[in-house]
């Protein structure tokens, strides 16, 4: 008897682990099973940019070079199904998995692809002529390079050069294929061109609006005081034993900047804080190419590097650059690097957008699994919204004819998406009440928290129509919009922001939703969740930070940067003047990673992924209908318990002269409209979540001290 309980109880316990064993083993089987016949062949569809297969192009020599082109692998249903619940597990605290990070090589074993399907990719890689660089650690990626005329054997992609405004462009005009026997294990090829992301960081004009004083130049001690970040500081509470990697594809045009912001902010009492600028390498891989110092881009970097120190005065701030090359953006691979590195950084934070529309499936599809492998690392990854309101895929500074679209870098699920506010007390005649003058360094003159608005400094905007037009109609041949005063204001500056709605698919018409396009299925912590859409689909941005270039309300961020073939200049006297000052969601995302290098410090360890403690915390907060308490509007009144500014004024319409979602009865320029023939706008804040803010802004405090 006592033989046979053993058995009965051997029994039951193998019971118990069978289905964990179980799901382990199916998904770790090799998928790659036929004979690899060049005859059979599967298109991966979406692996091409929309507006780039719509150009005429010339078919570049066979001898191109095409530096580290990068493969995107996938494992079993199974496998991929378990990572997504892991990782919900994460951030569960009554799961056994909580908080139970892995590290890139854990995570590609536990949900990467099969090694014997990785080595038949690479021998039949090998076997074209490409030279395999680097199978990442996470198992789902591998980076290649080879020339085009290699390309147009393996994949039957030309590469052609295009030309798109006024430049050169090298990109595959069609799908690529692949042998149908690896098409299991092939989920795409992420990127065949060398088109790259833009900035999200808007320059200060020239002229500003006017200011019943000296308009602002919101430095860190203001920020530090309207965001509730000084209570932090005085508890010592700074940032410090946390890395904030900020990815860039250009060097710092110089160090001494980021000196000087800090000297001249008075931060350097933070004694732990320090810059450090690396090309990171992969774990068992080479550093990635140095890009050197690409005018423009380095003026993102600049901001990045200075707002993350602001936030989080005794981090390490790592400027992560990566040289692009004729394949990929330098972006794309610093993140790679960064996420399966041996020692990656707690936070990361990404400045860039590229049109969800018109990325591309495969490209969409990388940038969410490269977050889903940070937040299963315990990595908390920031992302800019975008600069130019619900119109994400405008092709240049005028009006827009593309419609509805968001940043396809921050769709995903796994990353937080961080919008854009401006001040209203411009606008409503109360500058005295939060803002004082000038006494010097540090340079501080913000009293309290400030009431918020969206970002937009665009004629479609109510408030800018209403203060500087004189009238609410912002459509129609009488609108501001189409009034000759209104040149000013004739621009998309405006904090980004819609609902995905091309994540998969393909766009039948360039830059536009259309054709197959699908969205990013909404997320469990975006469901119920007072004025969220009922859209099935991912809604960004998640929270919001000041984002203003001064345009219609006179505030922008100071900034140091002295690239003068840049735009910038000396950084000496009062920080008003400098050149470099700007606005943009950028620097949103390094301050809100800031905030949260001072989270993962009081804690004394990583957060992962924050976006279902987000939601929840706000959820508690604003209950069934929004909590009047908290809304922005109240200012230095608002609820001194508030995580969440609720922002419920003002909207990030932007102006457009197309047909796709644009209100146009009469005159040269409409609005951005939900619909055609009624007043929709694109989007308005209200109580609760909405499309131009979000959840709202931050109380870093109060969020720090509530965090579960």
């Amino acid at each position: 008897m006592r033989m046979l309980s053993v058995l009965i109880g051997l029994v039951l316990a193998f019971a118990a682990i069978a289905p964990a064993w179980a799901e382990e083993g199916a998904a770790s089987r090799s998928v790659v099973v036929d004979r690899i016949d060049e005859n059979q062949r599967v298109t991966l569809a979406g692996n091409t940019r929309a507006r780039l297969r719509d150009l005429p192009g010339v078919k570049t020599p066979d001898t191109t070079r095409l530096e580290h082109i990068h493969m995107q692998l996938r494992s079993t249903p199974e496998r991929e199904q378990a990572a997504e619940t892991y990782i919900e597990q994460l951030t569960e605290p009554n799961s056994a998995n909580y908080h139970k990070w892995l590290t890139a090589d854990e995570f590609g074993s536990r949900f990467g692809a099969a090694e014997a399907d990785i080595a038949k990719v690479t021998a039949w890689l090998k076997s074209k002529g490409f030279a395999v660089n680097h199978v990442y650690p996470n198992r789902l990626m591998i980076d290649f390079s080879g020339n085009a005329g290699q390309v147009l054997r393996a994949f039957n992609a030309e590469i052609d050069k295009v030309v798109v405004n006024g430049a050169n462009i090298l990109t595959n005009t069609h799908d690529p294929q692949v042998p149908a026997a690896l098409a299991p294990v092939v989920d795409g090829i992420v990127s065949l061109n060398n088109f790259r992301p833009h900035a999200t960081r808007s320059p200060r004009p020239a002229v500003t609006a006017p200011c019943s004083t000296p308009c602002q130049a919101v430095g860190p001690g203001d920020m530090a005081t309207i965001y509730g970040l000084s209570r932090l500081f005085q508890a010592h509470l700074d940032g410090r034993g946390q890395t904030i990697a900020v990815v860039e594809p250009s060097n710092l045009y110089s160090v001494s900047d980021w000196n000087t912001f800090r000297r001249v902010f008075r931060l350097t009492s933070h004694t732990t804080g320090r810059l450090t600028t690396s090309h990171p390498a992969a774990a068992g891989g080479a550093a990635c190419d140095d890009p050197g110092v690409q005018a423009g881009d380095d003026a993102e970097a600049a901001l990045d590097a200075e707002w993350a120190t602001a936030a989080a005065p005794g981090a390490i701030i790592r400027v992560a650059s990566c040289a692009s090359t004729s394949a990929t953006s330098g972006v794309f691979i610093a993140l790679q690097h960064l996420v399966n590195a041996k020692a990656p950084p707690q936070l990361i934070s990404v400045s860039w957008a590229v049109c969800e529309a018109e990325n591309g499936a495969a490209m969409n599809a990388a940038f969410n699994r490269v977050y889903q492998q940070a937040a299963a690392q315990g990595i908390s990854v920031f992302v800019a919204s975008g600069d130019s309101g619900a119109s994400g895929c405008a092709p240049g500074p005028g009006s827009t004819s593309s419609g509805i679209g968001v940043n396809g870098m921050g769709d995903s699920r796994y990353a937080v998406s961080v919008g854009g506010t401006d001040f209203s007390d411009t606008y409503s005649g109360t500058t005295s009440r939060y803002w004082k003058a000038n006494a010097g360094a540090p340079w501080s003159t913000a009293k309290s928290y400030i009431p918020e608005i969206p970002w937009n400094d665009n004629c479609a905007s109510v408030l800018v129509a209403q203060f500087y037009g004189g009238t609410s109609t912002t459509y129609g041949a009488d609108s501001f919009c189409n009034a000759g005063a209104s040149g000013s204001f004739q621009t998309l500056s405006a904090g980004g922001g819609g609902p995905s709605r091309c994540y998969s698919g393909t766009p039948s018409v360039s830059g536009q939703v259309s054709g197959t396009c699908k969205g990013f299925p909404k997320p469990n912590y975006q469901k119920g969740f007072p004025g969220m859409p009922a859209d099935g689909v991912r809604d960004t941005p998640d929270v919001s930070l000041f984002a203003a270039d001064g345009v219609a309300w006179g505030h922008a961020y100071a900034t140091c940067f002295t690239d003068q073939s840049s735009g910038g200049g000396p950084c000496t006297g009062n920080p008003q003047g400098w050149a470099g000052n700007s606005g943009g969601t950028s620097y949103g995302a390094p301050i809100m990673a800031g905030i949260h290098a001072i989270l993962n410090q009081h804690k004394g360890q990583r957060q992962g992924n924050p976006l279902p403690v987000y939601y929840s915390l706000a959820k508690r907060q604003y209950g069934k209908a929004g909590n009047p308490n908290c809304y922005a509007d109240k200012g230095n009144t608002i609820g001194t318990n508030c995580i969440f500014h609720d922002i419920v004024r003002g909207d990030v319409d932007v102006y457009c002269d197309g047909t796709v979602s644009c209100l146009k009865p009469s005159g040269t320029y409409g609005v951005l409209s939900l619909s055609d023939s009624a007043y929709l706008p694109a989007y308005k804040a209200q109580a609760g979540y909405d499309l131009a803010t979000g959840i709202g802004s931050v109380n870093a405090y109060n969020l720090v001290a509530n965090w579960p």
